[in-house]
């Protein structure tokens, strides 16, 4: 039964029970009391009539004595009538009142408006479980590119912050604990549009408990989940997770990565970034030894990875106790006080990572040691996304932005899923190599950090391409870079990596022949992409790039171009 109804009908029990016995003693009454006709002589009511009049008395309508006028008998049990209807009324309505207030029914209401949003969803959509800082800026990056979403969050008051989310699409969101398997259920675990499930709370066991219940009841779906421990990110991968995204170890990884390989870097960050947004600039961490404060997750992943590049750290912390790292700490305390940084050596250290889980303390041992010593290399964890702008004027040389991080790599997953296996094999390139595919970059987008698109040849993907390619024609990489408005000119984009059943090639050559089923990912122009898929689409477009042919589409230019030829 719907529980809105069940819960309508187990609470109103007493009350209908009270006004069908109340409309049945007053229709009663009025059939066995007598009354008299227009001729005087004596007649009962019937229970239609009785019914029709006790109706609209006992709503206060009051359209009058039906079908003659009634007795003295009658008109006195009709008082009757009237206060016991009126009463029994007044009852159901206080009731109906109290329902609507209860916390159960409304929740009931929303469940019942969300599952009915989700089970109207008509194209593929993922289901987001937690709307913290990091949900938020993956729910708006989705938004941008019209990809649908469902919301699970336990906090109303995210729930209402969603709710008035300027976006332009609709997102059905449901207040509930994402561990419930009612709640992924209604959520569209099991819809056939359903494309994946992105587990983004701040607790590692909640999303252990939503790829667990994923990997169960729909193994083929895709599965993101966020894990802040190395224990909870083992535990997830031993399920099939198929994307585990940690954080701290990701931004470790990087700042390592930057040491060795500044250009790799640099790829890394353009083309994870939010697309049209300014491309950074290329940092240069300096060797020597670094002073560390904070030795949480958060700074035993940066001090892991650093030591694999052979940079040495003086630990700073203020618990050793309570993380666990009583043999790793050199300096007790917080780093905000300059003695503190002192016995740390902070005057002749190339870096600092202030790296606590306090925003406040962060900004103030950078200062702290900024005055002590100007050449430092800061680096800093921003733990709240709302500090932003303070952060951004502390002008560190590296922010960890949990949230952004989180938001950028779990996006590039969702909407081109090659990038990540792009990003896998540069790291076994040379920074020689790495700084030359930056320059070919920077050359096309204007400053701009580059779109992401894959052209996957196929019947439904693209059409145009792939009539050509079973009709024998051979099609180039480079042919897809030519624009379609003038095919001596190039598209503003670079292939980066070719995919196909024989293995993966780096940046193709223009001279790369394109089969069925092959997928391309290219960075470019917001231009040039649209393009190139209006290209891949479109046969005649196709034909003019490939053969600089050109034929009318429509029965009148066809008609034209035949005349024209004959003249």
């Amino acid at each position: 039964m719907n529980q809105v109804v069940f819960i309508v009908l187990r609470r109103m029990r007493a009350p209908l029970i009270v006004l069908i016995l109340a409309y049945a003693i007053s229709m009663l009454g009025l059939v066995l009391i007598p009354g008299v006709d227009d001729q005087g002589q004596p007649w009962h009511m019937g229970f239609f009539h009785a019914f029709y009049f006790v109706s609209y008395m006992a709503t206060t309508i009051g359209f009058g004595e039906i079908p003659h006028e009634f007795s003295d008998a009658q008109r006195l049990w009709t008082l009757v009538s009237i206060y016991l209807t009126v009463i029994a009324w007044l009852y159901a309505i206080g009731k109906i009142l109290t329902l609507m207030q209860e916390q159960g029914f409304k929740q009931a209401v929303v469940e019942q408006a969300f599952a009915r949003g989700v089970r109207r969803l008509n194209e593929p959509f993922y289901i987001v479980c937690g709307y913290g800082d990091t949900g938020k800026m993956l729910i708006k990056a989705m938004d941008r590119r019209a990809m649908r979403a469902v919301v699970i969050d336990i906090k109303p008051e995210r729930i209402s912050e969603l709710e008035i989310e300027d976006l332009y699409g609709y997102i059905p969101a449901l207040c509930s604990d994402a561990r419930g398997l009612v709640a992924l259920k209604e959520a569209g675990l099991l819809h056939e549009h359903c494309a994946g499930v992105v587990a983004l709370t701040n607790d590692d066991q909640v999303n252990l408990k939503v790829a667990i219940s994923t990997k169960l009841l729909r193994p083929d779906l895709k599965v993101i989940c966020r894990a802040e421990t190395k224990d909870a990110e083992a535990n997830m991968a031993s399920f099939g997770t198929d994307y585990i995204i940690n954080p701290f170890e990701t931004f470790a990884d990087r700042l390592a990565l930057a040491l060795h390989s500044p250009g790799t870097h640099l790829l890394y960050e353009w083309l994870t970034e939010v697309p049209a947004t300014p491309l950074s600039m290329p940092i240069y961490p300096p060797h020597g030894f670094w002073v560390l404060c904070g030795y949480g997750r958060f700074g035993k992943a940066v001090q892991a990875n650093l030591a694999k590049e052979g940079v040495e750290t003086v630990v700073i912390e203020a618990d050793p106790e309570k993380t666990g790292c009583t043999d790793w700490v050199d300096v007790v305390g917080r780093g905000t006080e300059a003695e503190t940084l002192m016995q740390a050596h902070i005057d002749d250290a190339a870096g600092i990572v202030a790296g606590t889980d306090n925003d406040t303390n962060n900004l103030s041992i950078i200062m702290t040691a900024f005055d002590i010593n100007s050449q430092l290399f800061m680096v800093a964890r921003q733990n709240r996304q709302d500090n932003g702008e303070i952060f951004k004027a502390a002008a560190l040389d590296l922010v960890m932005q949990r949230s952004e991080s989180i938001a950028q790599a779990i996006f590039a997953v969702m909407t081109t899923p090659l990038l990540t296996d792009f990003l896998h094999h540069i790291r076994f390139k040379d920074n020689e190599w790495a700084n030359q595919l930056v320059s070919r970059i920077s050359g096309i987008t204007n400053e701009l950090v580059p779109e992401l698109w894959v052209v996957k040849v196929g019947n439904d993907t693209t059409p145009a391409l792939y009539e050509a390619l079973t009709a024998g024609e051979e099609i180039t990489v480079g042919d897809l870079m030519r624009d379609s408005r003038d095919r001596e000119r190039g598209l503003s984009c670079l292939p980066l990596i070719l995919d196909r059943s024989g293995g993966e090639v780096l940046t193709p050559s223009d001279g790369v022949g394109i089969e069925i089923d092959d997928q391309l990912l290219f960075c470019g122009t917001k231009a040039a992409m649209e393009r190139m898929q209006w290209v891949v689409l479109n046969r005649n477009a196709l034909r003019y790039i490939t053969h600089g042919e050109e034929h009318p589409d429509s029965y009148l230019w066809r008609l034209f171009a035949r005349k024209s030829r004959t003249v």
